[in-house]
């Protein structure tokens, strides 16, 4: 009740009320008897000077019996308790009290040294000096003196008793009862004091019921409402219509309680969800106090570890221990107040080995003061299991990569450093595999081939034949497989090297003597080709001869043109020995840039006067300004001339005993190019190849032809020769009949290709005149050893 703030405000406003209202009845009274006694005094005064204006008379004629009949009849009034008249000398002249006459006043009475005190006493004194107060048992009694002073009629006629020098002839002493007024001072005291309690008891009671309603019983609905929210129950609203602060205060209070009950209910789920989480997911979650007892845990943990959890000990419980393990995460988290993961053995409920990750993190009050961790355990076992099986699976790929008998390589796809390799390198390039770790897998590739590799190696999937260097700079011929793979994070390239150098080498020796096969199909060709400059040497020699015999002069501009003429038929002679010598030498395993149509023109003239002896013509479609290809031109030449083998072959055996009509017997060879590759055809108008050995007629020894006229290598060595060069041939019968085979090469390109300059075709990059000069003398001098 004390602690009540209504008992509070009603006890403050009550007590500061009731004195103020003390205050102000006492005010009152007090006013009130102040202003009784100076309108007494006053009553006193001017009673007194009517008495001195009715005795002024009877003293002027000296009648004593008119002035005590005046003054006894003055103080029979009630309240006039005594009135005297004195002399000069204090002697009381006249009084209402008949014993009083005749006596004197001590001159240190109260009515006497108020002017006495004063020497000479004043002849005026002001009202309140001149009065007096004297308590009596029942009443108050105000007495005040009043001078009679000196006038003209008293000291002249008709008196002339009194000296004019006289201020004061005697005091008029009058003793005035209030009783009649402090009575009904009492009365108003009293109903003074009655108005203010009655007015003090409404106003507390108006006071009361304006806190009671107005702030009071609001507030009580605020603490009720406040109390059951406290105690879960829904808020259901404050409805006061106030227009003032309590209201202003409740509806705040509603806005305040909506959206604490949407945080509560939002706070709500959220524990809801939380303890869900805890509960469902899926791993082992525990909460272990700093005695390292179980205190809290979720489903999982139970169904793992059964029932009998709470406030065992974590040791115990996760693998059977008795004591502390010696490793322990949770200990770290107390000690370093941080998290920690570690990983861990121990047991299920069925005593089976379990691998797990653990997760291990402070749990903090309110202070931030670690009082518990939270251990989270995740089932790695099936991983761990993996892992095992990963582990022998890694070994028995890693055997297999190191058992590849071709030298494999992982390379960075962005700057092709060689990431790692098996041990065939060391057969095939002579390097440890260590030595080749981190070095730029270009770097095995001549010096002058790099820069061209450094750039189209990313988007090279295959290439038949290029060569390498070994580590003592041997140089060998490779094919290579390449693909792309992403390791981790990147990507990376895996290259396949397999040492072709010996196979090359055997199909070179196979190619060479189908060369020599050629030749010698082309013997009676070359003979008559040689025997026409032959003959006409012979002529001019016999007519040199004959001349010299006779003794004859020739004729020096005669002498000049034989000259020329045996110039112009020894270099052609030469020219056709040198063609063959060239043809049939071993072919380099070189590739440079190449002009095919130049290519295709050599081996024509070689071909041709097989063809003029069987009248045989050549339909030229050839493009001007052909694209270059990647290739080595003898062995391309050999592609020719075995592709002109077949078609004059296919053309005899059609024609062969028949009319012929002009055109019947012709050969097309045709060029054309796109934008990334180079076409050439050559078409016959022979029998065509039957639809059914089309698929066949490029296999090793297959031939259509009688039995010694073909080996069946040609087209074979040909499709060889063109897929090294990343080629493509294909035959197809003309509808006008006749075989045609188109071959396509992909163009060199010339801002990627590192040997392609002003020159149509030249053997390598780096090679300028001079080299052809040199090349030219070397071929002169192997010319000289054939002759010897």
């Amino acid at each position: 009740m004390v602690q009540s703030l209504t008992f509070k405000m009603l006890l403050s406003g009550g007590v500061t009320f009731f004195i103020c209202a003390g205050l102000w009845t006492a005010f009152n009274i007090v006013y009130l008897r102040d202003f009784i006694l100076r309108s007494v005094k006053s009553d006193i005064i001017i009673l007194s000077d009517t008495i001195l204006l009715g005795l002024d008379y009877a003293m002027l004629l000296d009648s004593e019996d008119d002035i005590k009949q005046i003054i006894n009849n003055i103080s029979r009034q009630e309240d006039i308790k005594a009135i005297r008249l004195l002399d000069k000398k204090g002697r009381i002249a006249y009084s209402s009290k008949s014993e009083e006459v005749g006596t004197y006043l001590d001159m240190h009475d109260e009515s006497c040294w108020t002017c006495h005190a004063q020497s000479p006493p004043p002849a005026t004194m002001s009202q309140e000096k001149r009065s007096r107060i004297i308590q009596a048992d029942e009443a108050t009694i105000v007495g005040t003196i009043t001078p009679v002073p000196n006038k003209p009629g008293c000291y002249g006629p008709p008196c002339h008793v009194h000296s004019e020098d006289e201020q004061l002839l005697g005091l008029l002493d009058m003793e005035v009862s209030t009783e009649i007024k402090g009575t009904k001072l009492r009365d108003f005291e009293r109903a003074n004091m009655l108005i203010s309690f009655l007015v003090f008891l409404a106003t507390f009671l108006v006071l009361f019921l304006n806190y009671h309603i107005l702030i009071f019983k609001p507030i009580r609905r605020l603490i009720n409402v406040t109390r059951d929210i406290c105690s879960g129950e829904d808020y259901t609203g404050i409805n006061i219509k106030q227009a003032d602060e309590i209201g202003v205060l409740a509806d705040s209070y509603n806005t305040m309680c909506r959206k604490v009950a949407e945080k509560e209910a939002l706070l709500v789920a959220q524990r809801e969800e939380y303890r869900n989480l805890f509960q469902n997911v899926p791993c082992l979650l525990s909460v272990v106090d700093k005695n390292y007892k179980v205190i809290r845990h979720n489903t999982k943990y139970e169904d793992h570890f059964g029932g009998n959890i709470q406030g065992r000990h974590c040791f115990e419980i996760n693998k059977g221990r008795t004591e502390r393990c010696p490793v322990c995460p949770v200990e770290k988290t107390f000690l370093y107040d941080s998290p920690h993961v570690s990983e861990e053995v121990g047991l299920s409920k069925e005593g089976k080995t379990i691998h797990w990750i653990v997760y291990t993190a402070p749990v903090k009050d309110a202070e931030g003061n670690t009082v518990a961790a939270m251990e989270m355990m995740l089932d790695i076992s099936a991983r761990k299991e993996l892992e095992f099986k990963l582990a022998a699976s890694e070994l028995f790929y890693h055997s297999i990569f190191e058992a590849i008998p071709s030298a494999l390589f992982v390379l960075n796809a962005q700057n092709l450093s060689i990431m790692n390799c098996n041990d065939a390198v060391l057969k095939m390039y002579g390097y440890k595999p260590e030595e080749l770790l981190s070095k730029p897998f270009t770097s095995l590739f001549k010096e002058e081939e790099r820069e061209y590799w450094t750039r189209n190696l990313r988007t090279t999937r295959e290439i038949n034949q290029t060569s390498q260097l070994t580590k003592d700079g041997r140089s060998i011929f490779v094919s290579m497989r390449i693909s792309l793979s992403t390791f981790e994070t990147y990507e990376v390239l895996i290259a396949s090297c397999s040492d072709i150098t010996k196979r090359l080498e055997a199909e070179q020796q196979f190619i060479h003597a189908s060369k020599m096969t050629t030749l010698g199909e082309m013997a009676t060709g070359v003979a008559h080709e040689l025997n026409q400059p032959l003959t006409i040497l012979k002529s001019i020699s016999g007519f040199l001869a004959r001349k010299v015999g006779k003794g004859h002069e020739i004729d020096m501009a005669m002498l000049e043109e034989i000259s020329q003429s045996i110039s112009t038929h020894v270099d052609r002679a030469g020219k056709i020995i040198s063609h063959m010598r060239e043809f049939g030498r071993k072919s380099e395993l070189k590739t440079m840039p190449v002009q095919i149509n130049d290519v295709i023109k050599r081996g024509f003239e070689f071909f041709s006067q097989q063809l003029n002896v069987r009248n045989i013509f050549v339909d030229w479609r050839l493009q001007e300004d052909l694209p270059l290809i990647i290739a080595e031109p003898n062995r391309l030449e050999q592609v020719v001339i075995n592709l002109l083998v077949n078609a004059r072959d296919a053309i005899e055996e059609r024609w062969n005993g028949k009319d012929v009509k002009t055109g019947d017997k012709t050969i097309t060879i045709a060029t054309d190019s796109t934008d990334a590759s180079v076409i050439i055809k050559i078409c016959d108008t022979g029998a065509g190849v039957p639809s059914n050995l089309s698929e066949k007629i490029f296999e090793p020894f297959f031939t259509t032809k009688d039995v010694g006229k073909g080996t069946g290598l040609g087209l074979s060595i040909s499709y060889g020769i063109i897929q090294d060069y990343n080629g493509t041939i294909v035959a197809e019968n003309r509808k006008t009949g006749g075989a045609c085979f188109t071959i396509t090469f992909p163009a060199a390109d010339k801002e990627q290709c590192p040997w392609i300059d002003d020159r149509n075709v030249h053997p390598r990059a780096g090679f300028d005149e001079s080299e052809d000069i040199r090349g030219e003398n070397r071929q002169e001098e192997r010319n000289k050893e054939d002759h010897a």
